[in-house]
């Protein structure tokens, strides 16, 4: 593969087409590009002030390091997204067009390493890892889940003083959801929300001992009805 470039002072001018090249291919540079690079230099350096051996020496190792690096960042990178296979995350999207951002959540299915790049897959979607925002433990978010379904629940509960006979079900299904909580699940609700149901559900269970108050007194105005009835008879 031959290279022709315009030289000046024993330096390579980069083209036009050249950068056009350069930009298309990416910033990715193996060692056959730096080589033909590097024989070119040799090739067309100024005689009369020639590159010492050392430079050229110092300019390979250089590089070596560079792409040392950029191999071991990579695989770092593929480890990582390896052990983030079931973690639950978020991942941060911009549009390139709109410039919108928009937000995924879920659990890592797995990881795709695909032309250089690393993937999440995220609800049959996938996600470069570079959108990575958050990674959350799954217990965690699960309480954290569970506690918007019980704020949720109690304030679609009406207010205290509205709370009605008719309001049964949905209060004993809070309280019976709550009470199965763990305790580390309880402590992620929120304190004002827990003091608002128990006051809802301290006020449902006042209706209910009125009126078993309330059925007690009918039966027993109803068995003295009775015996004066009887005693009236007798008499």
């Amino acid at each position: 593969m031959s290279l022709i470039q315009e030289v000046k002072d024993g330096k390579i001018v980069e083209s036009v087409a050249t950068s056009k090249k350069t930009e298309k291919s990416g910033s990715d540079l193996g060692y056959d590009q730096f080589l033909q690079i590097l024989c070119a230099e040799m090739q067309y350096q100024d005689p009369l002030e020639p590159t010492s051996n050392t430079e050229y020496i110092a300019q390979m190792a250089t590089f070596s390091q560079v792409e040392s690096m950029l191999n071991m960042q990579n695989t770092m990178t593929a480890s990582e997204a390896n052990a983030l296979v079931g973690k639950y995350v978020i991942m941060k999207v911009t549009s390139s067009t709109t410039g919108e951002v928009t937000y995924a959540a879920g659990n890592v299915d797995y990881v795709l390493h695909q032309n250089g790049k690393t993937y999440l897959s995220i609800n049959d979607s996938l996600y470069n890892i570079e959108d990575l925002d958050t990674v959350a433990d799954t217990d965690y978010m699960e309480a954290v889940a569970l506690a918007e379904e019980f704020k949720s629940a109690v304030e679609a509960l009406p207010p205290k003083n509205q709370i009605s006979l008719s309001d049964k079900d949905a209060i004993v299904a809070i309280a019976n959801g709550y009470n199965s909580l763990s305790d580390y699940q309880k402590s992620f609700i929120d304190k004002d929300v827990l003091k608002s149901f128990e006051e809802k559900f301290e006020r449902y269970n006042e209706l209910v001992k009125a009126q078993e108050g309330a059925g007690s007194d009918n039966s027993e105005d109803n068995d003295n009805t009775e015996e004066s009835g009887d005693t009236e008879g007798v008499s």
